[in-house]
């Protein structure tokens, strides 16, 4: 089943911007996604688990959370 995953993403540059497109270019299910530098912000497509996501992006090293999620839940790589 398809679905929208959105993840808000510590992103300082554009070299962040391109380890999260790689690693998510590579995730299974993924069929597509938008990062945005500017609102630290990572929306996915497809069909793909939430957790799953969170985990693939928080292995590029970036704080990582579900947009709209509370600091405690926060993972780290």
């Amino acid at each position: 089943m398809s679905q929208t995953v959105v993840l808000k993403v510590a992103m300082p540059c554009e070299g962040c911007v391109g380890a999260v497109k790689r690693v998510l270019g590579k995730m299974q299910g993924v069929e597509s996604f938008d990062v945005d530098l500017k609102e630290q912000k990572v929306t996915v497509k497809g069909n793909v688990e939430p957790e799953a996501v969170l985990q693939t992006v928080s292995k590029t090293g970036k704080k990582t959370c579900f947009w709209g999620a509370d600091e405690a839940e926060t993972a780290k790589a």
